[in-house]
This record gives C-alpha cells, sequence and structure tokens, in this order.
C-alpha cells in the first residue's frame, strides 16, 4: 500500500505532487530522512578509547546524549503581536480572537527549538471558530435553557432540583470531554521536522478515570488527589505519538502521597508556599517518568525556583495591569525550557508520518469552560 503525503497525510496521492497541499513528494520525503538524521554527535576531545579497552556494557556516547529545548522568542516581538490581534479583535468585534490565538500559538511553537530544528503550529482560525461554534450551539445553548427556563415559567421544586443535578452530572461529564479534545486538536496541530504529533487515547476510559478520581478525592479529603492526577498524567502521556512512535509513562501515583499529605501539613504555617515544593516535586516526578522510545526526560525544577517565578510574574502582572504579560510569557518559557531536558538514545530515522485526524471542537469546549487543565 503507497504511503500518504508526508506533509499532510492525504492517501489519494496521484502524481509527483499532492493535490491537497501542492508539495512535491519525493524532494519532501527525501528532505524530511536528511532531517531525521539530525546533527552528528562528535566525542569530546580526547585520546579515542578502542573496544579492547572499552569498559564493559558501556554506554555509547548517544546513550547518553542531552537535548534541551531553546526558546528564540523575545517580549517585544510578543507584545506587537499581542497589540496587532487586540486591535484586530477590536476591529472585529471579537471574531478575530479565534485567528489571534493560532497566531500567538504559532509564535511560541515556531521559536522553541529542538536540535538545529523549531517546532511549527498548523491550526488556523477558522477551525477554532468553527470548533466553537459547535460547542456552542449543541451544548452550551440547551444548558442555558435548561437552567433558565424552568425559572422562568415556575416548574416545580422537584423538577429545577432534578435539572439542577442533571447539569452538575453534564458539567461533570464536559470537563473530561474538553481536556481530551483539547489534547488531540493541539497535538495534531503540531509537528517538528514534518512529523505530526497525535493523541489516540478514548474518550470514554477517561471519562470513567476522571469521574472515579473525583469522586474517590472527595470520599478521601483529598488524599487520592496525587494518585488521580498521576493516573491523568498516565492517559494523557501513554496515547500522546510523534508519528509512528508514542510516548510512556511508568509513575506511580502512591509515591506523591505523602509529599501531597506533608504539603497540606504546611500550607498553613507557611502561608501557602508549601503548594510551590510540592508543583516542583510533582513536575519532576512526571517529567522523570516520561519516556520517548529509550530516552527519558528530567526534570531539574526546584521549589524555590518555581516559587520566585510564579509569585513575581503574578506581582508584574498586577502592578503593569497585565502590560508584562510579553515579558512574563517568554520568562516562563525560559524557566520551563531550562529545567527540562531528554536524556539517552533517540533513533529518529525510524519514524514515519502518522497523522491523525481531529476537530477543534474539544479546544473550543476548553476554551468556552475558560479552563487551563494543566496536563503536560
Amino acid at each position: 500500500m503507497a504511503e500518504g503525503c508526508p506533509r499532510c497525510g492525504f492517501a489519494d496521492l496521484t502524481g509527483e505532487r499532492c493535490s491537497r497541499c501542492g508539495v512535491y513528494v519525493t524532494a519532501y520525503r527525501a528532505s524530511l530522512e536528511a532531517l531525521r538524521r539530525g546533527p552528528v554527535l562528535r566525542p569530546a576531545a580526547g585520546p579515542p578509547a578502542s573496544a579492547a579497552t572499552a569498559a564493559p556494557g558501556a554506554a555509547p556516547p548517544s546513550a547518553t546524549a542531552t537535548r534541551r529545548l531553546t526558546f528564540h522568542g523575545s517580549a517585544g516581538a510578543l507584545l506587537g503581536l499581542a497589540v496587532t490581534n487586540v486591535l484586530l479583535i477590536l476591529l472585529t468585534l471579537g471574531i478575530y480572537f479565534f485567528w489571534a490565538k493560532a497566531r500567538m500559538r504559532r509564535y511560541l511553537l515556531g521559536e522553541t527549538e529542538l536540535e538545529g530544528d523549531r517546532f511549527a503550529y498548523h491550526g488556523t482560525g477558522r477551525e477554532l471558530l468553527l470548533g466553537f461554534t459547535r460547542g456552542l450551539v449543541v451544548i452550551f445553548i440547551p444548558v442555558a435553557l435548561l437552567s433558565v427556563l424552568p425559572e422562568a415559567y415556575g416548574a416545580p421544586p422537584p423538577v429545577r432540583h432534578s435539572l439542577s443535578t442533571l447539569l452538575w452530572l453534564l458539567g461533570l461529564l464536559l470537563m473530561p470531554v474538553a481536556m481530551v479534545g483539547a489534547r488531540r486538536y493541539r497535538l495534531s496541530r503540531t509537528s517538528w521536522r514534518g512529523i505530526r504529533f497525535s493523541f489516540r487515547g478514548r474518550l470514554r476510559d477517561f471519562v470513567q478515570l476522571f469521574v472515579v478520581g473525583h469522586v474517590l478525592s472527595s470520599l478521601t479529603l483529598g488524599l487520592y488527589y496525587p494518585i488521580y492526577s498521576t493516573h491523568r498524567q498516565k492517559f494523557m502521556v501513554s496515547n500522546a505519538w510523534f508519528g509512528s512512535q508514542k510516548f510512556d509513562f511508568d509513575g506511580r501515583g502512591r509515591e506523591l502521597v505523602w509529599p501531597f499529605a506533608r504539603m497540606i501539613l504546611l500550607f498553613l504555617p507557611t502561608l501557602g508556599l508549601s503548594w510551590f515544593w510540592f508543583s516542583a516535586r510533582r513536575q519532576r516526578y512526571f517529567t522523570d517518568h516520561t519516556r520517548f522510545g529509550p530516552a527519558r526526560f528530567h526534570s531539574t525544577i526546584a521549589g524555590g525556583a518555581l516559587a520566585w517565578m510564579q509569585i513575581s510574574n503574578f506581582v508584574a502582572l498586577v502592578l503593569t495591569l497585565g502590560l508584562a504579560w510579553p515579558w512574563t510569557t517568554v520568562r516562563s518559557m525560559r524557566f520551563t525550557n531550562r529545567n527540562l531536558s531528554l536524556v539517552g538514545a533517540l533513533d529518529l530515522t525510524a519514524i514515519r508520518q502518522d497523522a491523525q485526524a481531529a476537530s477543534a471542537t474539544g479546544e473550543a469546549l476548553s476554551g468556552l469552560l475558560d479552563a487551563d487543565f494543566g496536563v503536560s
């Protein structure tokens, strides 16, 4: 069976050029192969060790290679983009918001580099607008009517209570739908070296995980939360793919129970600062238990540094009435990249394009719920 277009995934290729995106297939595949090979790792200066004198079982240099993300964006460029977006949003009475969102993501990803190549964002404002419209018509307008009409027509109390319970359950189910939909859409619109990311988790499985996790967290007065959040992270990471290669996560939630309990005990004496140390511990744990093939991610984020970065960013935003947003955004991205690395052998030659279709409806739901779900 012939391969589809390496750029857009279109399967019905009839000639040298893709009829959907217009790329020349052979030339594009050749450039991808060159990019996948990546830079040649040169050993450090010194006398080469022969195979006869090398220590038994010693790892090759590529097995200990460390890769880091680099953000090349600037606060000035981000400010110019934000000002332009705000003006166009005002001139179009808010309609341009979706194109502004896509432009901002395209800039932030396009300025992020790994091994000499930058990421790319392929989402469009039109997709976000259509997804928002579908979410509004199919879900939020009916929910609003069910909330208002019983009061307007004086429905009996039992009917109102039943509808309130139904709406609460519906809202509980909308959250996991939005989380999975947003994850699926964002990954499907992100690429590196011409290869798309994708998310292949089943919605039904995550809804079950989400509902059970919230119920058990409530029944245990929050002590189940670190176990639930680890299960959630495992679902999101283990179902993420880069082309034909998947990510893996091997963390166990019970290892975070005591750090979480200690954070709660120290929350009041530290005026809430203990949360930053737990958040850093959890981020290090999640990162260090994430793998991509034989390579493993590593985080060096510290609680004190995280507290200083987030608190000072918040103060700067308050004192400038939000005008410092470009600077805090650039600062946050550089802080994250500085504390994140990928260690180990990374064979990119075997990875092939394996794009998955995704709509922007789930992305729109997350926007309508005004939620940042914090799943990395």
